[in-house]
């Protein structure tokens, strides 16, 4: 079957799969390379990575690709997605992947109260309902208290859930900007002013890499940037509810390789709270689908 014999949503399949395996390719090599390269550290390398794959198409138009009307919102979004990074690296690199993993997903809850506070976008009970018993599976993930000191979590799980949560605020400054700018714009500025605003933090923790680890960092970088573009074609190509569980996929892929190559296995509790926030987050993609299909033939339908 040729490319262009597939259906849309099997395009999108097939991207946001890639994406999957892609991400997950990622990770593994964010927490092997953890103990020698802090993750302000890697995340640099991450940043410069990305901003050396989208030179040759910058080139092509220097001055629409940089021309914008909202520094501001972008300086943010970077500054957010940068902070983000460095928060989500810690996380892999001291969480089992399975847990820093499931723990990412909750960027799709905080993403409901953002609607209603920032895109000022209606926010019903069933979205609501949804949000919050996805929180409650991040509860019996963390579970508070389990480790006898009375805590609720210890570092690096405050550090997955404020990765998500900034993650979430970036999302929502994307859904602001594409009014007015191009996808290809964003990502050009995420890209430049995130090695910018990379580069303090990274010198705190600087070291010169060996060049076999030199190209594991180059190798991470080039596939968080190929990720990323994957999941936006996946979007692109097929219905956002169609393509939204098939992200989940990388669930079982870190499943997989933290008990393969790291010897992680995955506590019940993780697993349980897991399933509850991907079923909610699913539930919101599938709503957020639904209103949107409303809006659509409401704007299609004669005067």
């Amino acid at each position: 079957m040729t490319a262009s014999a597939l259906t849309p949503n099997l395009r999108g399949a097939l991207w946001m799969l890639a994406s999957a395996v892609g991400f997950t390719a990622m990770t593994t090599l964010i927490k092997y390379l953890g103990p020698g390269y802090p993750a302000a550290l890697q995340t640099f390398y991450r940043q410069l990575a990305g901003v050396i794959i989208l030179l040759p198409l910058m080139a092509r138009d220097w001055r629409g690709t940089f021309y914008t009307t909202r520094p501001g919102i972008l300086i943010f979004r970077s500054s957010a997605g940068v902070l983000a990074l460095i928060l989500s690296f810690y996380a892999y690199q001291e969480l089992p992947l399975a847990d820093a993993n499931a723990l990412s997903f909750t960027r799709t809850l905080w993403l409901v109260p953002f609607a209603g506070l920032i895109l000022r976008e209606p926010i019903g009970p069933l979205r609501i309902g949804a949000a919050v018993v996805g929180f409650l599976g991040v509860l019996i993930m963390l579970q508070p208290g389990a480790d006898g000191s009375g805590g609720w979590l210890g570092w690096p799980q405050a550090a997955a859930l404020a990765a998500a949560l900034l993650f979430a605020l970036t999302i929502t400054g994307m859904k602001v900007m594409t009014r007015d700018h191009s996808p290809f714009t964003l990502l050009v500025y995420a890209a430049v002013l995130g090695l910018v605003f990379s580069i303090p933090p990274a010198l705190f923790v600087w070291r010169w890499p060996s060049l076999p680890d030199l190209g594991l960092l180059a190798a991470m970088g080039v596939i968080g940037t190929l990720t990323q573009g994957a999941y936006i074609k996946g979007m692109q190509a097929g219905e956002a509810a169609v393509m939204a569980p098939i992200d989940y996929t990388r669930l079982v892929f870190a499943v997989l390789v933290g008990f393969l190559l790291f010897h992680e296995v995955p506590k019940t509790a993780t697993l349980i709270g897991a399933a509850i926030v991907v079923g909610s987050t699913l539930f919101i993609s599938w709503r957020e689908h639904q209103v949107s299909r409303r809006r659509a033939l409401v704007d299609q339908s004669p005067e």
